[in-house]
């Protein structure tokens, strides 16, 4: 298993995934994050996009999708769509597509890794105008990430010095419905 590591201080052994290792669909399988109580089955696609100019950025496009289980006041996008930038080592800034440009948000991947044939990945999201501060692991696999490695990357996660992400792990973390 990698190494997590804390924004603004990371190791100096410890860097972002490949962009081609990244690439591909997530299911968000833990959160912090009060979206995710109300949706199920969510998933989350990052397609690297070419540099537009010769040294130009690469970004990446990405789509997240959910099921909503329950009504709300206001209606639920079954998918949001946006464009990472790279904002520093493994940190993005998210802006909005369509209706949604309005929106943006900073990301950045705390910690990645395989086990086996099961790739996990933990991102921390900024607080932003729709959103509070937030962690979610993602799982490569469809069904979600399998009990013992969660537990490895709690483990690891409510250890951390950062204790800004440690209490969100502690307080916050639930489960995402997955069902297929």
């Amino acid at each position: 298993m990698s190494t997590l590591r804390y924004s603004l201080t990371p190791p100096k052994e410890w860097t972002a995934p490949p962009l081609e290792w990244l690439q591909g669909t997530w299911s968000v399988t833990h959160s912090t994050l009060p979206m995710w109580r109300k949706a199920k089955n969510v998933r989350i696609s990052y397609k690297i996009l070419p540099a537009a100019t010769p040294g130009g950025q690469v970004c990446l496009d990405d789509t997240v999708e959910s099921v909503p289980t329950q009504r709300t006041w206001m209606p639920q996008p079954k998918a949001i769509r946006g464009v990472d930038t790279p904002d520093g080592e493994g940190a993005w800034a998210w802006r909005g597509k369509g209706l949604l440009k309005i929106a943006s948000s900073n990301w950045e991947v705390l910690g990645w890794g395989e086990k086996g044939a099961e790739r996990w990945v933990v991102t921390w999201f900024a607080p932003s105008l729709f959103t509070p501060a937030g962690l979610d692991i993602y799982s490569s696999r469809k069904e979600g990430v399998s009990v013992g490695l969660y537990a490895e990357i709690e483990g690891a996660l409510k250890a951390l010095e950062a204790k800004e992400v440690a209490e969100l792990c502690k307080s916050d973390m639930m489960a995402v419905m997955i069902e297929y």
